[in-house]
């Protein structure tokens, strides 16, 4: 058991199957009482009676009040991991790079502001962000969702630089290919980038787990995301010359 969670109240958004299904359920073993959120009520319920949690399902960027009452009003830890997994380029419309701000980034900066008044004045509260290694990296075909993850990882660290002195726990979690909806819905980007290293859902459970009791900021689920980080941060533009040439494969795979 980590005894930082033990009897913790937890939020979890987009709990209602994949990633944050698995958070909710890790949580909810380790001993924490836990709010399951997911925009599909009927999701969120199965697994909050799978798990013995509450359901408080609900737009992500809406729910700290409901969830903090429920929780008997304290939120110890908030898991802003619901996200939207917006493909295109420049030219994507209007209306999707909105919904890639709003849920991938701005869910969580108003989540943080519900939250941190309360956790500043006691001293203590943990946010978990899910990013992405897209937001740390990019991923191809994919310009919304990789410009916003890179945003949620920004805030994030920013949280983490602005207020751990003050108590406040940060961690983002930065995976790879997920075996998720979201993964599927990827289409042939995802499927040539992201499935052959694929991992389940409670593998990225067991990271951040790992990642809490060694007190971490950045949880890498697949850790050779980290030599792609310092890869792109030390020789910018070979690692640009090497995803255009993963552009360019994709685009041939594609065209046939």
């Amino acid at each position: 058991m980590v005894e930082a969670v033990q009897d913790a109240g937890v939020v979890v958004t987009g709990a209602g199957g994949g990633i944050g299904a698995a958070l909710a359920r890790r949580f909810a073993a380790e001993g924490a009482r836990v709010v399951v959120n997911d925009l599909d009520a009927d999701r969120a319920k199965a697994v909050a009676d799978e798990i013995g949690g509450i359901a408080v399902p609900g737009d992500a960027s809406a729910i700290v009040t409901d969830a903090r009452e429920a929780l008997g009003g304290t939120v110890d830890v908030y898991c802003a991991n619901a996200g939207v997994g917006s493909g295109g380029s420049e030219a994507a419309a209007e209306a999707v790079w909105a919904l890639a701000w709003d849920v991938n980034v701005m869910a969580h900066v108003r989540a943080a502001h519900e939250l941190l008044p309360d956790w500043l004045e006691r001293g203590s509260g943990r946010f978990v962000s899910t990013v992405s290694a897209a937001g740390l990296l990019t991923m191809i075909g994919a310009a919304p969702y990789s410009v916003t993850k890179h945003g949620a990882y920004a805030f994030a660290e920013w949280l983490s630089l602005t207020y751990r002195h003050r108590g406040v726990k940060v961690h983002a979690i930065c995976p790879q290919g997920v075996r998720t909806d979201m993964l599927t819905a990827s289409g042939s980007a995802g499927e040539l980038v992201l499935r052959p290293t694929a991992i389940e859902p409670g593998d990225v459970a067991d990271a951040l787990f790992k990642g809490i009791e060694e007190d971490r900021f950045l949880i890498l689920p697949h850790p050779e995301v980290a030599a792609y980080y310092q890869a792109r941060a030390t020789e910018p533009d070979r690692w640009l010359h090497g995803m255009n040439r993963l552009q360019r494969q994709w685009e041939e795979a594609t065209a046939r």
